[in-house]
């Protein structure tokens, strides 16, 4: 599993199948490329998948700066360019969405389509930002651990959190989040709930577009993909019933379905 250095970070991915074509998949904040593993599994064997880690998360270094989602859209349009994969199929998961929305706007050379999950256009509402700096500030100083039982609910539906016979899964993803690199993790939050909106610029978006979200998904309500929706012209909008914020934990075989009929369309 090899790094690249990339925008003044080394930047660690997996670089998995083949194909004509390649998926980038971009994950959501306190993750890693992980997150994807089960799409991974399932499309590698008809395209090249490449997961990345975000600078300060999974294996990926811990930088003094670039945390910014201005910063980290730089970073994904630069390993896109380094490793060659332009033009691809950008798949970004909340944080990995807010890049796929901006690198859309910015690169879409870069980009044969669009597949957002649980994201958003629009800066993190007031009414979190208390909550998420104070969480943030006992993860910096007393690491991730002593927040984990008040993230899960954020990170994942009530479905998923209720369902007995997913427990070990539940808690080894409980474990993977407590791991994080409490610097990097802390800078990361800083940077997505200090995000601006681009919810006017995204009508300017012209490729194909899927959007995904989960209806039990509180950390970004269902409302905001409706208006994605709306606004990115020739959107497709689809609802996983009982799936939280990590659809692509919570419910693998959905998102498979649904990634899996939109891109086959596009070769029709």
């Amino acid at each position: 599993m090899p790094d690249l250095n990339v925008n003044g970070a080394r930047l660690h991915y997996t670089d998995e199948g083949s194909g004509a074509e390649t998926i980038v998949f971009s994950h959501g904040l306190l993750f890693s490329g992980a997150m994807f593993a089960d799409q991974i599994a399932y499309f590698k064997n008809r395209y090249r998948c490449v997961a990345y880690d975000h600078r300060g998360q999974g294996d990926s270094e811990v930088t003094a700066n670039g945390y910014d989602v201005e910063t980290l859209t730089t970073d994904a349009e630069t390993l896109i360019e380094k490793l060659g994969v332009g033009p691809c199929h950008f798949v970004g998961l909340s944080m990995g969405g807010f890049v796929g929305l901006r690198l859309a706007i910015r690169r879409p050379d870069l980009l044969r389509s669009l597949t957002l999950l649980n994201t958003s256009a629009d800066p993190e509402p007031i009414e979190n930002l208390p909550r998420y700096r104070m969480l943030n500030f006992i993860a910096r100083w007393f690491g991730i651990g002593i927040v984990v039982g008040k993230v899960m609910p954020i990170m994942f539906g009530q479905s998923y959190l209720s369902d007995i016979a997913r427990t070990r899964e539940r808690d080894a993803w409980r474990q993977q989040i407590a791991k994080n690199h409490r610097i990097g993790v802390t800078r990361a939050v800083k940077g997505v709930i200090s995000r601006g909106s681009v919810s006017e610029a995204i009508t300017r978006i012209d490729m194909p577009t899927l959007i995904i979200i989960g209806e039990e998904d509180g950390a970004t309500v269902p409302e905001k993909s409706e208006r994605m929706h709306a606004a990115i012209g020739g959107s497709i909008l689809i609802k996983i019933p009982r799936a939280g914020h990590s659809s692509t934990i919570e419910k693998p075989r959905a998102v498979n379905d649904a990634m899996s009929a939109f891109l086959d369309g596009l070769k029709r």
